[in-house]
């Protein structure tokens, strides 16, 4: 079997309260960690909820990064979903915990569009050239 894509769910707990309530500091911080994964930006966009909480998120051409925090409890869910495997996704992760100062992360990873394929052949993740043109 091989995937389409991989989505990792993550949880950050325990992140300092000022940093996942600034919604500038969060769309940075995401960008920095999607650009560090040398995920291609396609666009972004965040919102700050009063009188506290971020939504937000980065569309790539692998698929998204997407984040909600709650600061008030000091937690942030992140979903990172990529598609081929051009990029590694855990790179993203491991860039959030270091900026939101996560002391405490869970997270889980599953595989999104699992098909069987033929021996010898590739899951192709777009299709081909010719393909597109019809």
């Amino acid at each position: 079997m091989e995937a389409l894509g991989r989505q990792i769910l993550v949880e950050f707990y325990d992140c300092k309260e000022s940093t996942i309530n600034d919604v500038e500091y969060i769309e940075s911080s995401l960008i920095k960690a999607t650009e560090a994964s040398n995920a291609t930006i396609i666009s972004h966009n965040f919102h700050k909820f009063s009188p506290y909480g971020v939504s937000g998120v980065v569309v790539i051409a692998e698929s998204h990064v997407a984040i909600h925090t709650w600061p008030e409890y000091n937690y942030a869910a992140v979903d990172i979903f990529t598609c081929g495997d051009t990029i590694d996704p855990w790179i993203i992760q491991e860039h959030l915990k270091e900026y939101f100062e996560s002391k405490n992360v869970s997270s889980m990873e599953m595989k999104r569009g699992l098909f069987k394929v033929p021996n010898g052949q590739r899951l192709l993740f777009k299709p081909a050239a010719s393909e597109q043109n019809n």
